[in-house]
């Protein structure tokens, strides 16, 4: 407001004050994050992965009591669709048939744009007629403003304005309107929701339980694509990275496919770990390598860090504990046609870096010169454990590094509540590895997770201190 050189005295007003008083300011990390790429250490904030929600929402009271549908639907449990049948009386214009076109561009304000509902209907008394429905809340008095009686004039249409009754049935109403005719008045109806393929995955509160069928079947019935709905039946599990489910509507066929970044994967929703608000970071450590870099993924899943990094002839190695995991990887691998490039493991990811990642390391690293331009970089994508991994880089080779500039780079994702959430990811790193980070790491923002819940990935090369164990004297 003050660049825009406002008065102070909008300061003083109840309007201003009414509105600072309701508006929820971002915590001063968020905002400064558009400042990340120019104050070295800060985190940087990405646009996050977009979701699927309940695609409509109802904009303004008038609109939600003329479209809203049959009262006697409250407390529905079992979908009916015929008891979503209303009848309301809106506005209509007869005009001829052979400017309807016309009129529908001049008034294109004043007719009825509603979704789903035609503009223009049949004259039941004259053929060449038709009668053009216009919009209840901008003709509430069944009579047009001189503005428009004006252009009726300029086409020779008879200013006069009817009654005409419009039986509206469950497929007119939206989303929101369905769930909040059903559901008991004042709580709660919105229900996000991810798209997995043809699944839609809802979190329901306790609240929305014994309608959860319904909800299923409505997700299903408003949004082309989806054949499943299920719900979350319990917390996830940090071993294996996948929950209990329940099938509120649709087939119980829970192995779909999906497409990210443009590669394929498929995969079975009810026993592996696949999260589409991911997409975008996925992307984004993608940009980070080069031809001919070394990609470590300690917690794989279905390969979305390794597949596309093997397509763009990076040398892969992934792994996930969780069998399932393990065995659609491979899947996926093959369909993609990356089988030869990734070396794929079914490991406990401390055993995986102790193991395999240390032998590459241990055999590459001293062979690089300060000039290589290829890099090794490690994804820890397991946010609820991979800091406590950390401190497997303690002295993990032995020896001198031959260079600076080839030390691997992790790249470690966590969650926290803490009110500076990326102080307290760098302070954990930093704990788990014996060792500080200031000015030698990056934190990026990957998404809110739930109120008060972020998930961020932390960035660093590890220090030589840390990772080499150099020989007594």
């Amino acid at each position: 407001l003050w660049r825009l050189g406002y008065s102070a005295r909008l300061l003083k007003t109840n309007h201003f004050r009414t509105a600072a008083s309701n508006t929820s300011f971002p915590p001063a990390w968020m905002l400064l994050a558009p400042y990340s790429g120019r104050i070295p250490g800060l985190f940087a904030v990405v646009k996050k992965s977009r979701f699927f929600t309940m695609p409509e929402t109802v904009e303004d009271k008038a609109d939600l009591e003329l479209y809203s549908p049959h009262p006697e639907v409250r407390g529905m449990t079992l979908l009916d669709r015929e008891a979503f049948k209303r009848t309301v009386v809106v506005p209509v214009l007869k005009v001829e048939k052979k400017i309807v076109n016309i009129l529908l561009k001049s008034l294109k304000h004043t007719v009825l744009q509603r979704p789903g509902l035609k503009r223009v209907v049949e004259d039941p008394e004259d053929e060449d007629n038709r009668l053009v429905i216009l919009d209840p809340h901008k003709v509430p008095t069944f009579s047009l403003g001189e503005k428009e009686q004006e252009v009726l004039k300029q086409l020779n249409v008879c200013p006069e304005v009817s009654k005409y009754n419009l039986e509206l049935t469950y497929e007119n109403f939206k989303s929101e309107e369905i769930l909040r005719a059903v559901l008991p008045e004042g709580q709660d109806v919105t229900s996000g929701f991810s798209r997995v393929g043809h699944i839609a995955h809802v979190n329901l509160r306790d609240h929305q339980l014994p309608y959860r069928h319904l909800i299923g079947q409505v997700i299903i019935d408003k949004n082309p694509g989806v054949t499943c709905v299920v719900n979350k039946t319990s917390v996830i599990d940090s071993t294996y990275r996948n929950f209990q489910m329940e099938v509120l509507a649709g087939e119980s066929n829970l192995v779909t496919k999906v497409k990210e970044n443009n590669i394929a994967y498929e995969l079975d929703f009810s026993k592996v770990y696949w999260n589409p608000r991911l997409s975008t970071e996925h992307g984004r450590i993608i940009e980070l390598l080069k031809p001919g870099d070394v990609l470590f993924d300690v917690f794989a899943g279905i390969g979305p860090f390794a597949i596309p990094a093997a397509k763009k002839k990076c040398h892969v190695f992934a792994n996930d504990l969780n069998p399932e995991s393990y065995n659609w990887l491979l899947h996926n691998c093959k369909l993609n046609k990356v089988e030869n490039k990734i070396k794929a493991f079914n490991m406990d990811g401390r055993d995986f870096l102790l193991g395999p990642v240390r032998e590459e390391l241990s055999k590459k690293l001293p062979l690089l010169k300060e000039e290589q331009e290829n890099s090794f970089h490690i994804v820890m994508n397991l946010p609820a454990l991979a800091i406590e991994f950390l401190d497997v880089f303690r002295h993990l080779l032995a020896g001198e590094p031959c260079s600076t500039a080839a030390l691997p780079t992790v790249h470690c994702y966590g969650f926290s509540k803490h009110d500076d959430p990326a102080k307290d990811i760098q302070e954990r790193a930093e704990a788990s590895l014996g060792t500080s980070l200031d000015g030698r790491c990056s934190l990026h923002l990957v998404r809110n997770v739930a109120p008060n819940k972020e998930m961020l990935c932390i960035s660093f090369r590890v220090p030589a201190d840390v990772l080499y164990k150099r020989p007594c004297p």
